[in-house]
């Protein structure tokens, strides 16, 4: 196994409806690029993982707890453990970088689509 890929090698993972990731995973991290189609939602939901981002393309709206709010490109945020967390994503979609520690061992059951043709450069 190599230290080193590219992005556009990673095979896609679909998370959620509307949700493609491609993830590396250490051993204690898991670092995420996410493309979420426009007005995708990712439900309510919570798991044992920290989840720190930042979005690079488009806006989404955030509920983390009782804190509800529109993130434009540059805003981060930070998910403790356990704390209940939805998503709804703007008219243009998004791209997120994403690192949850500790790994998302359950992502490992997502089945895998093959890369695309490369695209970033």
């Amino acid at each position: 196994m190599s230290a080193y890929d590219h992005v556009d090698e990673l095979p896609r993972q679909q998370i959620w409806d509307g949700v493609l990731s491609r993830s590396v995973h250490g051993d204690n991290v898991t670092l995420a690029l996410l493309e979420l189609d426009a007005d995708a939602v990712v439900p309510e939901h919570s798991h044992e993982n920290e989840q720190v981002g930042i979005l690079v393309r488009g806006s989404v709206t955030f509920t983390i707890g009782d804190d509800t709010r529109t993130v434009d490109v540059g805003g981060t945020w930070c998910i403790l453990a356990n704390v209940p967390h939805s998503v709804a994503v703007g008219p243009d979609g998004a791209t997120i970088v994403e690192v949850f520690s500790p790994p998302r061992a359950d992502w490992h059951a997502i089945s895998l689509e093959p890369p695309e043709p490369a695209r970033l450069q």
